[in-house]
C-alpha cells in the first residue's frame, strides 16, 4: 500500500533493500537470535554494506540525506521480520541524532561518516534507576578537571550497550539546577573508567541487547562536550522529538508482520471442513487489524514528513504517532495469537 504515501524512487529503493535483507538474512536466523539473546552483529554489517546506515545521515557527512522518513521506511521493513534487529538499527540512529543536531563541525566530521559507513555503531544513554522519563533526576555526575570531565555513575536499559562504539551520555554538571544542570557528552568505548555491567535477560525483542553502563572516574576530553554545559536536557528532548516516530515505525512493522503471518495461517488452517479464513469472525478480525495498521502507518509517515520539512512543532505529532502505533501493535499481535489458537504460544 506504499503508493498512498508518495514515496520517491529512492525511498522505494530503501524499502526494497531493507525488505530483501529482512527476508534473506534475518528471517532464517531470527528465532535463534531471539532465543540466544544475541546481538545481530553480522546482520548489521550486511545493513551497513547495503548503505542503510547512511539513510538518515546528511550527504555532507557521507550519508544519503533521506531524513527521518528514510529511517522509518527501513525500520518498518526490518521490524516486519524481527523487532530486535530493527531496534538495534534504529537505536544507532538515536545515538547519532544528538551529534547531528548539537555537534560542532569537528564533532560531526569525526563521528558521522564513521556511523554512516558502519565503522562505528552508536547508542544514547539517559536512563538510570531513578531517571529516564524524569530526566531531571539524573544522578550521573560530570566534574570538570582541566582538559577533562570526570564522569561517575550508572546507566541502565541502554539499547546497544556494550556493542556500540560511541555513546552520547547525559550527565549532571550542576546538580543544583536539576534539568538545567544536565550536559551531553560523547564517550567512546574503551575510554578509561568506562565499562559495562549487567546485560538484561528480556522477555522479548531479545536480539536487541540492553545493558548497564558503568562510569568510574571516567575521563572524557572536554572537546567531547556536546553543545554547552547545561544544554543536555534540551538536546535530549530535541533528540526524542525527532526519533520517537522511529518507535512508531517499529510498531507498524511488528503489527504488519503479525497480520501477514496470521492471514497465511488462516488460509491453511482447516476446521469444520474449511480454512478458518472463510469464517466471518476471522475475516472481521483481520479486517480490523489491517485497518488499524494502515491508520498507524498514515500517522507515522505524516509525522516523519512533518519532521523532515524542518517544522518546529514536531513534539505533539511524533508523540501521537508513537502512542497510536504502539497501541495498534499490542492489539494486532494479541489478535494474531488468537487466530493462531494454541499455536500462538508455541
Amino acid at each position: 500500500m506504499h503508493h498512498y504515501y508518495n514515496f520517491s524512487e529512492e525511498e522505494l529503493m530503501i524499502k526494497e533493500v531493507a525488505r530483501k535483507i529482512a527476508e534473506e538474512k534475518v528471517r532464517p536466523v531470527r528465532q535463534e537470535l531471539d532465543r540466544e539473546g544475541r546481538f545481530p552483529g553480522e546482520i548489521l554489517n550486511e545493513i551497513a554494506r547495503a548503505d542503510l546506515l547512511r539513510v538518515f545521515i546528511p550527504e555532507e557527512y557521507d550519508g544519503l540525506g533521506m531524513g527521518i522518513t528514510g529511517m522509518c521506511i527501513a525500520t518498518e521493513e526490518l521490524s516486519r521480520v524481527d523487532g530486535g534487529v530493527a531496534i538495534s538499527y534504529a537505536a544507532n540512529g538515536l545515538g547519532a541524532t544528538p551529534i547531528l543536531i548539537a555537534g560542532t563541525e569537528e564533532q560531526k566530521r569525526k563521528y558521522l561518516p564513521k556511523i554512516a559507513s558502519g565503522e562505528m555503531f552508536a547508542a544514547f544513554a539517559l536512563t538510570e534507576p531513578e531517571a529516564g522519563s524524569d530526566a531531571s533526576n539524573v544522578k550521573t555526575r560530570a566534574v570538570k578537571d582541566g582538559d577533562y570531565y570526570i564522569l561517575n555513575g550508572n546507566k541502565i536499559f541502554i539499547t546497544n550497550g556494550g556493542e556500540a562504539d560511541v555513546y552520547v551520555v547525559i550527565a549532571s554538571t550542576d546538580p543544583e539546577r536539576g534539568a538545567r544542570g544536565l550536559s551531553a557528552f560523547i564517550v567512546e568505548k574503551g575510554t578509561e573508567g568506562f565499562s559495562f555491567g549487567k546485560k538484561e535477560d528480556k522477555m522479548g525483542i531479545r536480539a536487541s541487547v540492553t545493558r548497564e553502563l558503568v562510569f568510574e572516574d571516567c575521563k572524557v576530553p572536554k572537546e567531547n562536550l556536546l553543545g554547552r554545559e547545561g544544554q543536555g536536557f534540551i538536546i535530549t528532548m530535541r533528540t526524542f522529538d525527532r526519533t520517537r516516530v522511529g518507535v512508531a515505525a517499529q510498531a507498524v512493522g511488528i503489527a504488519q508482520g503479525a497480520l501477514e503471518e496470521a492471514t497465511e495461517y488462516a488460509k491453511t488452517r482447516v476446521q469444520f471442513g474449511k480454512p478458518i479464513i472463510e469464517f466471518q469472525a476471522i475475516q472481521f478480525m483481520l479486517a480490523d487489524m489491517a485497518t488499524q495498521i494502515e491508520a498507524a502507518r498514515a500517522l507515522t509517515y505524516l509525522a516523519a514528513r512533518h519532521i523532515d520539512s524542518g517544522a518546529k512543532d514536531i513534539a505533539k505529532i511524533s508523540s501521537m504517532a508513537k502512542l497510536f502505533a504502539s497501541d495498534v501493535a499490542m492489539k494486532v499481535t494479541t489478535d494474531a495469537v488468537q487466530i493462531f489458537g494454541g499455536y500462538g504460544y508455541m
